[in-house]
């Protein structure tokens, strides 16, 4: 079953996980927005249902699941049905790159970075939101969601595993943030955001194409 399937049989239900877990969601955008440009043709990759590119001013997604798209098309995002590792744009398309909880959902990592940085222009930034297997907090809860719809065909990333991925795609000066140090829905208000990693379950790098 590809990745994207649940995704496209769940997409309500995954929607609603933003209201349900609102502290968690507004603590992970505030994250984001923290190292993400103001300016530019931002897309993001795995835009799903538009939960971080509207709030953010991303114009553009790109997604494999159709029923993803029609949430964020709803949300005036300009969207594009396919996949991180063959994106349908030409060279130095954009300015910045957006991914969020994506990372773990894709087929080949390495090949998807490559096709980011082929798409972004001279020193663009991508930004990686991601759930942090290598901190404690992360790690447990990673592993209790493993056994759900969602997460059962994923593959968990650490803080050292997206940092190593990152410098063999050509990407520089990375800078890290992290937020939510309980389990979403232990989460009752909006986190603070720490420099670094190793302590948050939802952790943000910002790096720089070559």
């Amino acid at each position: 079953m590809a990745k994207s399937a649940p995704f496209d049989a769940h997409s309500d239900r995954y929607d609603e996980w933003y209201e349900r877990f609102k502290p968690a969601y507004l603590s992970g955008l505030l994250a984001v927005r923290a190292l993400l440009p103001w300016t530019g043709d931002g897309l993001e990759v795995g835009v799903g249902s538009g939960r971080f590119a509207a709030p953010l001013g991303v114009k553009t997604g790109i997604d494999p699941a159709r029923a993803m798209l029609d949430l964020a098309e709803a949300r005036s995002i300009k969207v594009v049905q396919g996949v991180a590792e063959a994106l349908s744009f030409e060279d130095n398309s954009f300015d910045y790159a957006l991914m969020v909880v994506v990372l773990s959902f894709l087929d080949d990592a390495k090949a998807a970075l490559a096709e980011i940085r082929r798409v972004l222009r001279p020193n663009g930034v991508l930004v990686i939101g991601f759930l942090d297997h290598g901190s404690k907090a992360g790690c447990d809860y990673l592993d209790r969601q493993a056994k759900g719809e969602m997460f059962r065909c994923a593959t968990f990333f650490s803080s050292a595993d997206v940092e190593r991925l990152l410098t063999d795609a050509g990407f520089r000066n990375q800078c890290w943030v992290q937020t939510l140090f309980a389990p979403p829905e232990e989460v009752e208000k909006i986190q603070p955001i720490r420099a670094g990693h190793g302590e948050g379950v939802f952790v943000v790098v910002k790096a720089v194409s070559r």
